[in-house]
């Protein structure tokens, strides 16, 4: 099973078009996004994949409201602030990371396979005890712009620039 893993759209449309064409060659059986999502245009244009979505510091009050809306319309998941799912026998921690003390404990808890984040607008994939930590970069305001596609159950990662 290969999953794709984005974050930090900032509701720019067309960056967020460009990772889904890279992610598209891929066929993942789902999609998770790291939060900082910015606008409702973004949810629709993951309505290939079942999505989950958590909120970043930039989701939030009315935004968040808005957004809880159109995912919950779009029939894909939304987690709030944090998501735990389980995939391929897998048990998969996604959040956005601003919580640096929550991500911390996130992973230092061990109790996820997978702990993926977003905030930093840096790629990161790391082993730490039991746990693969993913960041897949940003899709807004990095350089440069960047998705990953994760093989599961090996939890082979792959960072994909745009």
């Amino acid at each position: 099973m290969v999953i794709g893993v984005v974050s930090d759209t900032h509701g720019h449309v067309p960056y967020a078009r460009q990772g889904i064409r890279v992610l598209e060659p891929f066929s993942p059986s789902a999609v998770l996004h790291c939060g900082d999502i910015g606008s409702v245009e973004i949810v629709s244009l993951f309505a290939a994949w079942p999505t989950h979505f958590v909120f970043g510091n930039c989701d939030y009050g009315q935004a968040a409201r808005e957004l809880r809306a159109a995912i919950e319309h779009a029939g894909q998941n939304c987690h709030g602030e944090f998501g735990q799912i389980e995939l391929a026998g897998l048990k998969i921690a996604l959040l956005h990371g601003d919580d640096s003390a929550r991500l911390a404990q996130t992973i230092a808890g061990q109790k996820f396979d997978l702990v993926c984040h977003g905030h930093t607008h840096v790629a990161r994939n790391e082993q730490i005890g039991k746990t693969r930590v993913l960041n897949p970069g940003a899709l807004f305001r990095a350089t440069p712009h960047s998705v990953a596609i994760v093989d599961l159950p090996s939890l082979k990662v792959e960072i994909l620039p745009i």
